[in-house]
């Protein structure tokens, strides 16, 4: 061993938090984690830029090219297992995974939420679409939410949740870009930070 748990990120979009993880890495927060590899579920996606740009490794796997839900999460068990991956993070990753899959992985999935979970979460709630239904609800406050990953969307157990204060002048678009910046950019690298020493100290 190493000395460090074997973390894999799947994403769908731009990689921000990915990008949030990969610089935790390098200053030392994550200092018993590795990201080892990288999963995108479409080829467009730009985390897969930052990625190969940190040297690490990635692959881009479809439901298409595996011919549907199935046949995907069976090329991204495989994919995980053959890593050996202790962790495997969704950061922006815009597919539900099967409660099959999620027990195969049980405890070792986590997930970042942009809201405040029970709040604007579940089925539908990814993206924009958190932020623009606390600006209808009129809410306070919102934030992000790091949790693990169970068989029911944005059901599992929380891990770290921080609050964003909501302006008066915000858009979805605005107030998207605040929470990504002072809460999800900050709980999801302590969060993956934490989760790495307790595996590295549970195998020692």
């Amino acid at each position: 061993m190493d000395g460090k748990a074997r973390v894999a990120v799947l994403v769908s979009g731009g990689g921000t938090n990915l990008q949030a993880l990969i610089d935790a890495q390098r200053s030392g927060l994550i200092e018993k984690g590795e990201i080892v590899l990288v999963i995108s579920n479409r080829e467009s996606a730009f985390a897969i830029e930052r990625a190969k740009k940190a040297g690490i490794e990635t692959c881009v796997v479809t439901r298409k090219a595996c011919g549907g839900q199935e046949g995907f999460e069976a090329k991204v068990m495989e994919l995980i297992d053959s890593h050996d991956i202790d962790l495997v993070v969704l950061a922006g990753f815009l597919t539900i995974l099967s409660a099959a899959f999620v027990r195969h992985y049980e405890h070792r999935i986590i997930n970042i939420h942009p809201s405040l979970i029970p709040a604007f979460c579940g089925d539908g709630f990814y993206g924009i679409i958190p932020h623009q239904a606390a600006l209808e609800r009129g809410v306070k406050v919102t934030g992000a939410t790091v949790h693990y990953v169970n068989e029911v969307a944005d059901g599992g157990e929380i891990i770290a949740q921080k609050a964003v204060s909501v302006e008066d002048d915000d858009t979805p678009e605005t107030l998207q870009r605040r929470v990504m910046e002072q809460a999800e950019w900050l709980i999801l690298p302590v969060a993956v930070a934490k989760i790495c020493r307790r595996i590295v100290k549970e195998r020692s």
